[in-house]
């Protein structure tokens, strides 16, 4: 019975921000639920992954709202996005609330992680090939412009913008294309899934080339 505890309380832990006293507390609230709850969570799990699709644009998740011919989300298919920049942030949660707080209108990219500073193979944790894709699609049919490096407001947030950037610019395409990062509206160490409206306007309007 134990082993069973620490194996789904091993599970809980590899969330984010989860720790193992509170990877045990959700396998002991689980356990004080009834039948149904539990098998509502299971089925509400089972059908997550026929539900959500990777966009292949900007790699984020979305809805498929029963149609599985889908391959973009409702972003990447407006028409209306300005196409001359590309917001690339850390993970699907940044750019909701980037989005939830109206203060930027053009294209995004997830690139899913940061990169440690002694990371050996740095462009094999991130969305690197589907980046370098997006934005030389848009260069060519949108003129993109900028691409903005928005992440966290950390030691691995800004090594990871430094990385992209010198990356970047290696490849001919890009060598003039101008890369910049937010402002100092947020603060060290500030995630960019909560930051509010007001800051995150001030860092897009203060942003700085690299």
């Amino acid at each position: 019975m134990n082993d069973l505890l620490n194996r789904i309380a091993e599970s809980f832990r590899r969330f984010p921000g989860i720790g193992p006293r509170q990877a045990k507390r959700f396998v002991f609230y689980l356990l004080h639920q009834g039948a149904g709850e539990i098998d509502g969570l299971i089925k509400s799990l089972e059908t997550l992954k026929r539900s959500v699709a990777r966009c292949s644009d900007c790699q984020r998740y979305f809805p498929l709202n029963g149609d599985r011919e889908v391959s973009l989300c409702r972003l990447c298919v407006d028409t209306t996005n300005n196409e001359g920049t590309l917001l690339v942030v850390e993970k699907d949660v940044d750019l909701e609330n980037v989005e939830r707080s109206g203060t930027y209108q053009g294209r995004y990219f997830i690139l899913g992680g940061l990169v440690p500073i002694l990371e050996k193979s740095p462009l094999e944790k991130l969305n690197w090939r589907e980046l370098v894709t997006l934005a030389t699609r848009l260069q060519k049919v949108s003129k993109l412009k900028e691409i903005i490096i928005a992440l966290t407001a950390s030691v691995e947030g800004d090594h990871t913008a430094e990385y992209l950037e010198t990356e970047l610019h290696k490849l001919a395409n890009f060598k003039d294309l101008k890369i910049s990062v937010l402002g100092r509206g947020l603060s060290t160490g500030t995630e960019l899934e909560y930051s509010d409206s007001s800051t995150l306007k001030n860092a897009l309007a203060n942003r700085r080339a690299l």
